[in-house]
């Protein structure tokens, strides 16, 4: 069986960004039972239907080609006045394009957020969902990954506290479970 890949979308875009660091961890703990990509979502444009289609920009081509080259997605957003950051919003609006197309369509996801409150950003986990139901792509269905008191948790750019680490992995094996579950569904079809 082949490596599964997955890419990581951070909804920041801070160079210290928590979310990121979060990916950077689980990019660093997941060897050798997953390859996790990190995309930067610098550089996508505010969407805009006018230039989709064939004259969509190279960076909004390269995120509709990494998620669709990839087996499942694991985003990470802060939480920004009790919702997603307008950044993973307008990614996952690029990526919904064209209308009945969506490169994220039936694709696994797994959702966390982080956020400095005692919260972890739950409101923001809620949004996220609705969103990706929308879509359709297929949040997986387990314990929401918040992150409360992140900036604790976070050292050097990754995410560091042992507990947390060990949590956020347990909803990646969801993830991959969910992967390896829909391959085997594909096979038999």
């Amino acid at each position: 069986m082949t490596q599964l890949r997955l890419l990581g979308l951070s909804g920041s875009l801070r160079r210290a960004s928590n979310g990121t660091a979060v990916l950077r961890g689980l990019q660093d703990a997941l060897a050798p039972k997953a390859v996790l990509d990190i995309f930067s979502l610098h550089g996508l444009p505010l969407y805009n239907e006018d230039d989709d289609g064939e004259h969509a920009p190279e960076s909004v081509r390269a995120l509709r080609s990494a998620i669709e080259t990839t087996d499942g997605v694991i985003m990470v957003s802060p939480e920004y006045n009790h919702g997603m950051s307008g950044v993973l919003k307008n990614a996952l609006d690029w990526a919904s394009r064209p209308y009945g197309c969506s490169v994220l369509r039936s694709k696994p996801v797994l959702t966390m957020t982080t956020s400095p409150a005692f919260t972890g950003g739950v409101r923001a986990q809620q949004q996220m969902n609705e969103t990706l139901a929308s879509i359709p792509a297929r949040p997986v269905l387990r314990p929401q990954i918040v992150i409360g008191s992140v900036h604790e948790k976070v050292s050097d750019g990754r995410i560091v506290d042992e507990a947390t680490l060990r949590f956020a992995l347990a909803g990646v094996d969801d993830l991959l479970d969910e992967i390896r579950a829909a391959r085997i569904v594909r096979a038999a079809a």
